[in-house]
Formats: C-alpha cells, sequence, structure tokens
C-alpha cells in the first residue's frame, strides 16, 4: 500500500544547484506553505565571500539562529496545515558550513550551541538533494548576478559540493532523493518541470537517485 505524500520536504543542494527555485515550485504544485532559508538577508554574507576566515562566525551563528527560529514554527503545528511545508533548506546542513569554514576554537563554540537548538528541530519526511557539477553550478551563480555573489570563486564552489556530497552519502535521518541537476531546467522546461515533480511526489523510503534520460 502506498503511504501518504510527506508532509514536510526539504530542498537541498549547492549554491547554483536551484534549491529555491524548486522549492517554489513544489509549493505551488502541492499548495504546500514555503519557508525559505533567507526570509531576512544575512548582514554578514557579503563580507564573507570576500574574507571567509574573519566574517565566518558572524554569518554562520547568523543563519543558525534564523533557521532555528523558523524550526519553531513548524514544531507549533504548521506542519498539519493544508498542503504540508516546504523548506529550502535542511536544519542539520548547517553543521557543513560550519566545519568548512571555521577554526577549531569557533567549532568547539558552535557545536555546544547547534546541539542545544539542534534536539528541538523537526527532521523533515522527504530530503531532495540536488547534485551538480562545479562549471553549472558557476554558470548559473554568474547568470543570476547578485551583487553579494559576485567574489565567490570557483574553489569555494567546488569545495562545498564535495562536502556536500559527502553529508549525504552518509544521511540517514530519513527518506533522501538525490538528483542529477546537472542536465535539467525545472525552472523553463515545463516538461522537466512535471517529470521532476511527478518523481518527488512518489518518493517514499530510502535512498533513491533520479537523473533525467
Amino acid at each position: 500500500m502506498r503511504s501518504a505524500r510527506p508532509r514536510y520536504i526539504a530542498v537541498e543542494g549547492p549554491i547554483g544547484a536551484g534549491k529555491s527555485s524548486l522549492a517554489e515550485i513544489l509549493a505551488e504544485e502541492l499548495s504546500a506553505r514555503i519557508i525559505r532559508e533567507s526570509p531576512e538577508e544575512n548582514p554578514f554574507l557579503g563580507a564573507f565571500y570576500k574574507d571567509r576566515r574573519r566574517h565566518a562566525m558572524s554569518a554562520q551563528l547568523f543563519f543558525l539562529l534564523q533557521r532555528y527560529a523558523q524550526q519553531g514554527e513548524l514544531a507549533q503545528g504548521d506542519l498539519f496545515s493544508r498542503g504540508g511545508v516546504v523548506s529550502d533548506y535542511l536544519f542539520a546542513k548547517d553543521r557543513l558550513f560550519a566545519l568548512l569554514n571555521l577554526s577549531a576554537d569557533e567549532m568547539a563554540l558552535y557545536d555546544r550551541i547547534y546541539q542545544m537548538l539542534k534536539v528541538r528541530t523537526v527532521t523533515p519526511d522527504l530530503v531532495v538533494y540536488l547534485q551538480a557539477r562545479t562549471d553549472v553550478l558557476l554558470d548559473r551563480i554568474r547568470k543570476r548576478g547578485r551583487p553579494e555573489e559576485k567574489p565567490i570563486r570557483a574553489e569555494y564552489v567546488a569545495e562545498v559540493a564535495g562536502a556536500y556530497a559527502e553529508f549525504f552519502f552518509s544521511y540517514s535521518e530519513g527518506p533522501l532523493l538525490i538528483v542529477n541537476a546537472s542536465e535539467i531546467d525545472f525552472v523553463d522546461n515545463l516538461e522537466h518541470r512535471r517529470e521532476l515533480v511527478a518523481v518527488i511526489d512518489n518518493a517514499r523510503a530510502g535512498t533513491s537517485h533520479w537523473s533525467r534520460g
């Protein structure tokens, strides 16, 4: 018997993979409420891209507390709203960036805060992880032309993509759908969009992979 559709879907992937766009599409298709990773602009992000070492802790803590506040909404019953919830981030992913950017002393402090907050968060019924080649990610970042992203270097994008791959290789907190997003255009190609939404709608248990063609 087919189990019920997930009530809480989280879309993840490195910068440029299209996670925010896909989350918006799913929210519209499923009549779900969307929770965005950055409802409020991180004031430390632009400085972070210019000097990772100096501004990493400030940027990281801002994101952590912002995401935790959003998780509080889910814990208060938002998952039972009509259509469920789609978010364009996974709370557990926050620690991935901390490991990439913080010093050992900063990481020790961050972990104390993270562990206290994580116990009060909600695990998604399904995580959709968008994978893409580094050259594809860089091209998409350049095309959207956000001023704060101009200083991003190719080496950093590759590093982040590798960290995502390693993180999800051992992810075991719930159902996971890994999507090869390098060769699909779910934003402007309606056929690609329909195929991907159908795959997500039918994803239920364990880890599965999908690529078009």
